[in-house]
């Protein structure tokens, strides 16, 4: 296939992308080059940058893409606890999304995409936090408490570092436990 037919083929900016996250979840976003993306896509080493301008901008767009999903998976999922789920759902099958979104140094943070994206994720995280009972008490320190568990527990899996634990099981399910047994209700002691 020749550039020129590459190029107008199909899509390349969803093309670009597409292989920029490919190369994102198998060796980091510090692999990423733009060069090596237009060899890929088997077109000119300028052409990525008729769509992104530079690295940065194809980062941003992954980060902004990677917050639209994540708040289109929250926003499927009811109360705290499912969100949870979902948002360790969301790391397992978007890695290289989830690498980037929270790697603000690799994109541009005012960006009004990723800022409208962002927003809504946000929105989706809090809302859930502000149906448990005592978050009105300290909401903000609920939804810290929330957001450190799920991002945790999806950070460890991402890294390797629940292989084990893991073992084969489906580790949304697992952090399903993990977060039931954290905030299950308190058994009242039996008077004597």
């Amino acid at each position: 296939m020749t550039s020129e037919r590459a190029y107008h083929h199909g899509d390349l900016r969803r093309a670009l992308l597409t292989a920029a996250l490919d190369v994102i979840a198998q060796e980091g976003p510090d692999a990423l080059s733009l060069r090596d993306l237009a060899r890929r896509a088997g077109v000119s080493h300028a052409a990525p940058a008729h769509h992104f301008k530079d690295r940065t901008g194809l980062l941003t767009a992954a980060a902004a893409e990677g917050y639209a999903l994540f708040a289109d998976a929250l926003a499927d999922a009811p109360g705290l606890q499912e969100r949870g789920v979902a948002y360790v759902r969301f790391a397992a099958q978007h890695p290289a999304h989830f690498q980037v979104m929270f790697r603000p140094e690799l994109y541009r943070p005012d960006d009004p995409a990723l800022l409208a994206a962002k927003a809504r994720a946000t929105e989706e995280l809090r809302a859930a936090v502000g149906e448990l009972p005592r978050a009105g008490d300290d909401a903000r320190a609920a939804g810290i408490a929330a957001w450190s568990l799920a991002h945790g527990f999806a950070t460890l899996l991402l890294s390797g570092n629940l292989d084990g634990p893991v073992d084969g099981r489906d580790p949304a399910e697992l952090f399903r436990s993990v977060a039931g047994f954290l905030f299950r209700s308190p058994t009242t002691p039996e008077s004597s």
